[in-house]
């Protein structure tokens, strides 16, 4: 390993530590004491607080530990922290959005001025396209805040007011979702959060740990989408499908032919109607029946459209 690589190691190794000898950074690391010594300073100089206690017996003793240990990256890695701080910072929308800018800054300010130059020529030349928000969500980092703390939160939406345990939060397409459990009637449901009038933390004690309610969840998966359903695609289709697909679908290949399978509930049949006709002449509905003739209907309405 380089140079560089060995510091980012020894920071690792020594980062839980109170106190460490030259002899055992020699052992760990197959360096010698000379080698050692300078690694040693230049740890110090990385931010690393460390004092030499004196005596025979006596070693390097590490002061205050930090909750960030300082990390060497190369100009590849730079550039793809960089490159990910650009591409969160294009959802106009995110629990943490406040925070982007100042971790810019931040990180600029510790490198130096060549790879500056490096990162602002990335940020030109390097794009990245994704379909921004389509709602406006103003409570995110408080959803996020409720899952983490294991909060019950009291919640009035366009359609329904209730206490709530939330699990997760989802971005899929330019809208914000939650998942959880509605404590007034214990359904699991998604909900999109644009939906949220008002947000309260409840006093209410949390009746599920977070690993109860990702039980929940695996079970309304299995169980909520019920309906089976096996589709045939075309190369193009597939390519369609892992661009756009959703918890519910899955890609399998047998005997040369792709084929989309999955469940939905009968609640979702109109969706998936209209999933399946995005696919035009890439896909062809091989069972349930109804699904084949909700898609037959959709097809005839377009065509009288005209």
């Amino acid at each position: 390993m380089n140079r560089s690589e060995r510091l980012n190691q020894e920071l690792i190794f020594l980062s839980y530590r109170q106190e460490f000898h030259i002899k055992e950074l020699m052992q760990e690391f197959n360096i010698s004491k000379r080698t050692a010594l300078r690694d040693v300073n230049s740890l110090e100089q990385l931010g690393l607080s460390i004092y030499v206690e004196p005596g025979r017996y006596g070693g390097y003793q590490i002061m205050q530990q930090q909750l960030w240990v300082p990390i060497l990256l190369n100009s590849q890695e730079i550039n793809a922290l960089f490159f990910a701080l650009k591409a969160l910072s294009l959802l106009s929308a995110t629990p943490f959005e406040k925070s982007y800018h100042t971790i810019y800054k931040k990180l600029m300010a510790t490198l130096s001025l060549s790879n500056q130059r490096q990162v602002a020529k990335l940020q030109r030349v390097v794009n990245y396209y994704s379909i921004p928000n389509l709602d406006a969500p103003t409570h995110l980092s408080d959803l996020l805040t409720a899952i983490l703390d294991e909060n019950v939160v009291q919640l009035t939406m366009t359609t329904v007011t209730a206490g709530f345990q939330i699990f997760d939060l989802l971005y899929r397409h330019g809208i914000w979702f939650f998942s959880g459990v509605n404590l007034d009637n214990n359904a699991w449901g998604i909900y999109r959060c644009d939906t949220i009038k008002v947000f309260q933390t409840s006093e209410q004690p949390a009746r599920y740990t977070w690993k109860q309610l990702a039980q929940r969840q695996r079970s309304y998966d299995h169980h909520h989408h019920n309906i089976r359903y096996k589709c045939a695609l075309t190369p193009p289709g597939r390519e369609h499908v892992q661009k756009n697909n959703y918890p519910n679908m899955h890609l399998t290949h047998q005997n040369d032919q792709d084929y989309l399978i999955g469940g939905y509930n009968q609640d979702e049949l109109a969706y998936m109607v209209d999933y399946l006709l995005g696919l035009g002449r890439n896909v062809r509905i091989i069972y349930p029946e109804a699904l084949k003739t909700a898609y037959l209907q959709e097809l005839q309405q377009i065509q009288d459209f005209y």
